[in-house]
């Protein structure tokens, strides 16, 4: 291929963009020069990228070092903090007293020594708090396969910046689905590793918690599995840490996965109606892991239908939601009100100062139980085999308008939505969701697969396995850098 073709090198992974470099065939300076370029002709019309750093992006690459020297990505302007830059978090009252980070976090130093350039922080609904990208501080993301559809949320900004072919690899993170809601919504590939796989170090050891964790959203699964090897690992002070990989998970794409017992659940577990399309698409990927030998039937675990989950959850998020607002009042050096915090994020904060300390501990402890009957499922306590991957939809609708989630009041459309992700979530399971349908409009649908604790190496094969079977490298969104004009 030519030195640098732009529309080339936007349908590259990272993994092949960081051969090129070492091949020779292409520098870093140029990887970064043409991402750059492709923000500045497609960001205006997605609006995923809210700070951009493409001068020190330019410098950086001039230097980069590592496996991925020069290869440009996303993060998040929610954790993965850059030391005196930007981290608004989605929040009016932070982006109007400019907030700047402390120092980098554990992640980004972990990125940046692999030689990842950042070129800017990425679009985030306020404090992450919700499953659509339409922060009042910023705006909405608009989903590149169509405008008028959100991303998801909460790391919609990096998924929109990924699918629109800007750059290839997008931090991301996830507290109730916010990997692989997003990755469902813009057809990409989304892992939410083990509790503990990936340090939120230095400046906290977990959250909601320990419900929440750090990822990527990415095109391939080799590129999934080589960016989490980049960021897992231990900190000095972590409260907790997934136990190591046999081996480098990128080593897992194409390894046998052997015969599997694999449950589908087609259906929303919750009592929501879901949607055909959702239901569809768990059902071919379940067809298809059967023609691929494995054992699959309608199995699923029947706690994570228990309605009491979803209060204990909702006492643990409003707790920490209203901590983060007595930490913005801290801040601000008076009370926060509806000009500083969103409406939803004000209720649920309200909701969290009437929990008790006893009552959360209540909760925390009836959660430990339930986990465990979920996990159950996985390993039986009476010693016969469990079931070794779990198949679902990854969100009960193919992505809503922009607006249908974001109104004030309308939280039970996000629970109708959230049937599938914030149960794992709270277990500290990995789960992956994949790009394996399309509705015919042209709008993607993702599929869920789940695994027990600690075994991405088993997802990334399966993954990989299903990568192969049903390719979704070709398909480009409309607002694509791999598209001319």
């Amino acid at each position: 291929m030519p030195a640098l073709d732009p529309q080339q090198l936007a349908r590259l992974d990272a993994c092949a963009q960081a051969d090129l470099v070492r091949a020779g065939e292409v520098s870093a300076s140029e990887l970064v020069e043409s991402a750059i370029a492709a923000a500045e002709r497609l960001d205006p019309s997605i609006n995923a990228i809210i700070h951009r750093r493409f001068d020190a992006a330019r410098s950086e690459s001039r230097t980069a070092t590592g496996p991925f020297a020069g290869v440009p990505i996303v993060v998040k302007d929610l954790g993965c903090a850059i030391g005196g830059e930007p981290h608004h978090q989605g929040v009016r009252a932070l982006k109007a007293i400019d907030l700047r980070a402390p120092n980098d976090s554990a992640m980004y130093r972990r990125l940046r020594e692999a030689g990842f350039v950042a070129i800017g922080r990425t679009n985030t609904p306020e404090w992450g708090s919700t499953i659509t990208t339409e922060p009042l501080a910023y705006g909405p993301t608009r989903n590149p396969w169509n405008l008028d559809h959100s991303t998801g949320g909460s790391s919609g900004g990096s998924a929109a910046a990924v699918a629109a072919g800007i750059v290839a690899v997008g931090h991301a993170n996830d507290g109730g689905g916010s990997i692989r809601i997003p990755a469902s919504e813009c057809g990409l590939v989304g892992l939410k590793p083990s509790r503990g796989r990936v340090s939120m170090a230095p400046d906290i050891g977990e959250s909601w918690m320990g419900s929440t964790i750090d990822g990527v959203v990415t095109r391939s699964v080799r590129d999934t599995a080589a960016a989490l090897g980049v960021l897992a690992g231990y900190e000095p002070g972590d409260p907790y840490t997934a136990p190591p990989f046999t081996r480098p998970l990128r080593d897992e794409v194409g390894a046998d996965p052997g015969r599997l017992r694999i449950g589908v659940l087609d259906h929303p577990p919750l009592g929501a109606a879901g949607h055909e399309e959702c239901t569809i698409a768990a059902r071919a990927a379940g067809a298809l892991l059967a023609r691929l030998g494995h054992e699959v039937d309608d199995g699923w675990p029947s706690p994570i239908a228990d309605p009491g989950f979803a209060d204990h959850f909702r006492t643990i998020v409003g707790t920490w939601a209203a901590n983060d607002v007595a930490v913005l009042e801290q801040l601000l050096g008076r009370e926060a009100g509806p000009d500083d915090v969103e409406p939803d994020n004000l209720a649920l904060a309200a909701l969290g100062r009437r929990v008790s300390g006893q009552q959360y501990v209540a909760a925390m402890l009836e959660v430990h139980r339930w986990c465990r009957s979920v996990l159950a499922w996985w390993h039986p306590a009476d010693g016969t085999r469990g079931y070794d991957l779990l198949v679902t939809p990854t969100i009960a609708t193919p992505p809503p308008r922009i607006g249908y989630l974001s109104e004030p009041g309308h939280g039970y459309r996000i629970f109708e939505l959230l049937q599938y992700t914030a149960q794992f979530n709270v277990t500290g399971q990995p789960a992956i969701s994949l790009p394996l349908h399309w509705t015919a409009d042209g709008l993607p649908v993702g599929v869920q697969l789940v695994a027990a604790y600690g075994r991405e190496d088993l997802l990334v094969r399966v993954a990989a396995q299903l990568e192969q079977a049903a390719p979704w490298a070709d398909r480009v969104p409309p607002v694509s850098a791999a598209r001319l004009g």
